[in-house]
């Protein structure tokens, strides 16, 4: 099943078409993408069985994020070895460094990002989850069963807001406006094959500069979510974005960042692709 929030509004996609929920529900499920993840099981349970209408043909450049307003947005750094190594860092032996991107952040598939004056804006391709079902202390063996499906994501991320000072600053140099855009869709986890191998790439007006598969992850989505729900509850609608493989701007030489006119290409296999046209 495909989730996405088309203008707005909570819709099923399927063979390319959209079906309004709130319409085809004749009222049970709202249009507000966020709120059916509290009655996840339910909504799956009714799509599954429903007899939907004809879908409708829709523009990407009109979808939003499938989760725009997670009470929670946790990000990973360095969870793929080549990616720490290329970082300076070592590989982590515990759990992950953890920060958030802001909710304010987040945007649709299909953007225009405006690039901070003065900064070295940089990519992250990244594969994101939302739960479905409340988390806490969650094991592996167990984790797969709170997710309500997997999307594409890109923690963009200015590289001196985010390293300047005493300390870095994560938080901050990852979340100017449009800094976290994700979709196109939400793909539940019984549509792959294997939810744990799956190819990212991404792409800088036609150049490859990302290409990894999540089998990869030092912590998997199940890790991260056993280790992440021992220490704090994850909510409903909740975002995690799981961390991203080397070939970013940072680890280059001679450092690479993005400029005005560029176009960012993500893609995630079995799930789709983000495109980021950068303005100055």
């Amino acid at each position: 099943m495909r989730i996405a929030n088309l203008s707005g509004r909570l819709v099923l996609v399927a063979d390319g078409l959209a079906v309004d929920v709130e319409r085809a529900s004749t009222g049970r499920f709202s249009a507000d993408p966020q709120a059916v993840y509290e009655r996840w099981d339910e909504f799956r349970s009714w799509a599954a069985q429903a007899d939907l209408p004809t879908g409708v043909a829709f523009d990407p450049a009109d979808l939003g994020s499938p989760a725009p307003a997670p009470r929670q947005l946790l990000a990973i750094g360095l969870n793929y070895r080549d990616h720490a190594a290329e970082s300076g860092f070592t590989a982590p032996d515990g759990l992950p460094p953890v920060f958030t991107k802001f909710a304010t952040s987040i945007t649709g598939p299909v953007s225009e990002v405006t690039l901070p004056h003065g900064g070295h804006t940089d990519w992250e391709v990244e594969l994101v989850v939302v739960i479905g079902e409340r988390a806490e202390h969650v094991s592996e063996a167990a984790a797969w069963g709170h997710v309500a499906g997997l999307a594409a994501g890109q923690d963009i991320s200015e590289r001196i807001t985010q390293l300047a000072g005493p300390i870095p600053q994560f938080s901050l140099g990852k979340s100017y406006p449009g800094f976290a855009p994700i979709g196109p869709w939400l793909v539940t986890p019984d549509e792959f094959e294997d939810p744990d191998d799956l190819e990212l790439r991404c792409t800088i007006d036609g150049e490859e500069v990302q290409k990894g598969r999540t089998r990869d992850l030092i912590f998997s989505v199940p890790a991260l979510i056993a280790g992440l729900s021992a220490v704090t509850p994850l909510l409903p609608g909740d975002v995690i974005f799981t961390g991203t493989p080397a070939g970013v701007g940072l680890g280059r030489t001679p450092q690479r960042w993005l400029a005005a006119g560029e176009e960012l290409v993500s893609t995630i296999e079995g799930i789709g692709e983000l495109r980021q046209r950068f303005v100055s």
